[in-house]
């Protein structure tokens, strides 16, 4: 017997379970994902525009991705003092973004050397296709910053440096890890959101189909991404 006054339990229609069943569908197990990118930024307090950019346009490094495989990312992130955050690996651009619409960036200064060491131990547990880095400074020690790129390229994972705005001290610091893990540097500039929409969807075409996704798709769309395949060319 049903008591008085019991609470209604709303059944799911059919048409809403073949909806979530739909989406579950198209959410790739992390298992099955082809490959993986570090998706690190500096979220300290100069960062907030470039940080409501990437959150908007993060998407397109999934899209591009589907083409190849599929794309698990995890965001990385410092601000503050000393704070130094860490997702789990996400496969959808809506699970990364509401990662990234949580964090609202902080004073502080920046943290390259410990992004460089955490991209390093997570590539020792599982295989790594990229390390994308966005900042527009480096207050740190450039020699410390140099032995870190060095510890990540022993494990074979490029660095994508992309440096917004002309910081003479970033840009040679950027240069060099880059350099040192055989990976890319690339400028762009500030409200810059199709520069660096291209810059993350080279990024992840070579973190899902390594040096030949990335040229195929550089062959497809030309410009900055087409650019950043010669440059990955003549580093390997």
């Amino acid at each position: 017997m049903v008591k008085e006054n019991a609470p209604m339990v709303r059944r799911s229609s059919s048409s809403e379970i073949d909806k979530f069943l739909g989406r579950a569908a198209r959410t790739p197990a992390l298992s099955d994902v082809k490959g993986r990118l570090i998706f690190a930024v500096d979220a300290t307090m100069s960062r907030q525009p470039t940080w409501d950019r990437a959150t908007e346009i993060q998407s397109d490094m999934f899209e591009v991705a589907q083409s190849i495989g599929a794309l698990g990312v995890q965001l990385v992130y410092f601000r503050g003092r000393g704070e130094f955050e860490v997702s789990p690996w996400t496969t959808t651009p809506a699970q990364l973004a509401a990662h990234m619409r949580d964090v609202t960036c902080r004073s502080g200064f920046t943290q390259l050397r410990r992004v460089l060491m955490h991209a390093a131990e997570e590539a020792r547990r599982t295989r790594v296709g990229a390390l994308v880095y966005i900042g527009d400074c480096f207050e740190e020690n450039p020699d410390a910053v140099a032995k870190a790129a060095g510890v990540l390229a022993l494990t074979g994972v490029p660095a994508f440096m992309f440096h917004e705005g002309n910081d003479a001290v970033a840009s040679a610091t950027f240069r060099e890890v880059a350099r040192l893990t055989r990976g890319i540097y690339a400028r762009f500039d500030q409200g810059a959101a199709r520069q660096l929409r291209e810059l993350l969807r080279a990024a992840a075409a070579y973190a899902t189909g390594g040096s030949i996704g990335l040229r195929e798709l550089g062959g497809r769309v030309g410009g900055e991404t087409a650019r950043l395949a010669l440059l990955l060319a003549d580093r390997r």
